[in-house]
């Protein structure tokens, strides 16, 4: 985005893709309350990447059901579900399937904004919510992209220490990709 943005360009154009960390948690969170993942929709914030990944289980009304003493577990468990899948194939491929289908829902997503049907999804952009310039958020997709980030939302306590944790982590990874950005240019 830093490199479009010297170019010219409108860096909102770029639009990390973070629906597999949303799928993964509605699934695991189905899972523990025998629900259909597919009437859950955990906002998954922070980036996609260890612990920079903070599912938002509060915030759905199906999830926040979980008990708070399985929540820590269970966002562990989202955070390491790629390298998971990584080691139960003996180092010998990835989460393949399940990529192709958030690539898929979030294709669909755009998509819809496009032609005019709203829709909301996270997704990983410059962002103005927090101390840091980018960031996995709530956005709202229309027919200019993205047309809307939606505010954080109330946190619970662990959600606010997990914040914390995963802005450090970001922080980090962020300053990295701006160096970059600024000792290059788009050819």
């Amino acid at each position: 985005a830093e490199l479009y943005k010297k170019k010219g360009l409108d860096p909102m154009k770029i639009i990390g893709v973070s629906t597999l960390d949303v799928v993964r948690a509605n699934k695991f969170a189905g899972e523990i309350l025998g629900k259909n993942p597919n009437y859950i929709n955990i906002p998954v914030v922070g980036g996609h990447a260890g612990t920079t990944i903070l599912p938002l289980f509060s915030q759905d009304k199906v999830a926040k059901l979980i008990p708070a003493d399985k929540i820590p577990d269970l966002d562990k468990h989202v955070q390491d579900a790629g390298t998971d899948v990584v080691n139960a194939k003996d180092g010998k491929g990835s989460a393949t399937l399940s990529m192709a289908y958030a690539g898929a829902r979030f294709g669909r997503s755009v998509l819809a904004g496009l032609s005019g049907r709203r829709r909301v999804e996270c997704a990983y952009c410059k962002s103005e919510i927090t101390d840091l310039p980018y960031f996995a958020q709530k956005v709202v997709l229309g027919e200019g992209g993205i047309t809307k980030v939606l505010p954080l939302g109330e946190l619970n306590e662990h959600e606010t220490k997990r914040l914390e944790e995963a802005k450090t982590q970001l922080k980090s990874e962020i300053d990295t990709g701006l160096k970059y950005a600024e000792e290059n240019s788009l050819a």
